[in-house]
């Protein structure tokens, strides 16, 4: 029996590389993750803070929940996001920028990969587009 069929198991994880300036994150982004694990939306696995010195050398230190006040908001799965996938993650942060790698699960996939684990398929393959990429193609196709 498969992970999820036995109701264990986590569903598809999105890495999610975000940058911001100064070098801690803004309470704005801390309150909006906040927002979508309270609202079942996401569940976060991991939370990686990093910095690019002015040479590109990249360093790496796991959040500290007591100091941003998010004791509540503990990762379910520390370490997931390992530092080869860290350096592949930054290639194209520039450098002297700090920013963070959230890895969170879409409970919404989750439940849709247990359920179709439940009836013999699975979710072989994802393709994510960015959201600038839709809106710049939808806009153009609306010129037409």
């Amino acid at each position: 029996m498969g992970a999820f069929a036995s109701g264990r198991g986590y569903g598809p994880v999105e890495l999610n590389v975000v940058t911001f300036e100064g070098a801690t994150p803004s309470p704005s982004l801390l309150h909006a993750l906040v927002e979508q694990v309270d609202a079942g939306i996401v569940r976060l696995l991991d939370f990686v803070l990093f910095a690019k010195s002015e040479s590109g050398a990249l360093s790496v230190t796991e959040i500290d929940l007591d100091e941003f006040s998010l004791a509540d908001l503990a990762p379910l799965a520390h370490g997931l996001a390992a530092e080869e996938d860290l350096r592949e993650l930054t290639k194209a942060v520039p450098a002297g920028t700090a920013g963070a790698v959230v890895a969170l699960e879409l409970t919404w996939a989750s439940a849709l990969a247990a359920q179709l684990a439940e009836g013999g398929s699975r979710l072989v393959s994802t393709v994510r587009i960015p959201a600038t990429a839709v809106n710049t193609a939808v806009e153009l196709g609306s010129d037409a």
